[in-house]
């Protein structure tokens, strides 16, 4: 069930009675240097995301059930599943854990897609995982649109690259930074800048579908902090 007041929207579970303090407010700043976590190949479905079988017991607990943040998704890096570089140990780890530590460090993270990405069953917990592990964006060539917006109201930022070839200028171990936030407006596209681990950069534009009301959504940190300011 949902509790709301004044101050906070608190999430109580269905059986293991945990509350979830509410997702921080956006800071006002543009996404500066957020790590890539994932440089996802092919198709990328909500049970991709957060898979489904044995990890439903967990539904009421979101840290648990957070283990399974794409498990089963394909790394373009090296071709494997739950298998990515953690630039704070030096190793190769499993998706979950990495994003746990980046999180521990104060790293923001952000998932690169491919087309179509989060379609399947409307699954909420595929939006909610990402924000609750640190992550910031998810950057694809296209989203299902039902996932798209389950990511806004977790104060996600879901962006598309305005140019679907700028996909493959994502590298293993880039840096990504989003410019524009402090205009952020509908039908006005952000700038992302890469910088690659060699020194080098790319930059190019994303798109968003936000409306003015989804704005407010970001700037509070979810669709939940904004209706208990109300």
């Amino acid at each position: 069930w949902l509790r709301l007041n004044s101050s906070k929207a608190v999430v109580s579970t269905q059986s293991t009675g945990e509350l979830l303090t509410p997702f921080s407010a956006w800071d006002g700043q543009d996404y500066n240097d957020l790590q890539l976590l994932i440089k996802v190949k092919g198709k990328c479905t909500t049970d991709h995301i957060s898979a489904a079988g044995p990890w439903l017991k967990f539904r009421g607990h979101l840290n648990n059930i957070s283990n399974n943040f794409l498990i089963t998704a394909t790394n373009s890096e090296n071709g494997e599943m739950n298998s990515i570089k953690n630039v704070v140990s030096g190793e190769f780890g499993p998706v979950p854990g990495t994003a746990r530590d980046y999180k521990a460090a104060g790293i923001g993270w952000v998932v690169v897609g491919d087309e179509n990405y989060g379609e399947g069953s409307s699954r909420e917990h595929a939006a909610l995982e990402p924000r609750h592990l640190g992550g910031k964006a998810i950057i694809v060539r296209s989203f299902a649109r039902i996932h798209e917006t389950n990511l806004k109201k977790q104060g996600m930022l879901p962006l598309t690259f305005a140019d679907p070839a700028d996909y493959e200028k994502v590298q293993p171990g880039d840096k990504v930074s989003i410019l524009g936030l402090k205009e952020f407006a509908p039908g006005v596209p952000l700038t992302c800048k890469l910088t690659h681990p060699d020194g080098s950069s790319d930059e190019f534009s994303l798109n968003h579908s936000f409306n003015e009301n989804q704005i407010g959504w970001f700037k509070a940190g979810s669709a939940l902090n904004k209706m208990a300011e109300k």
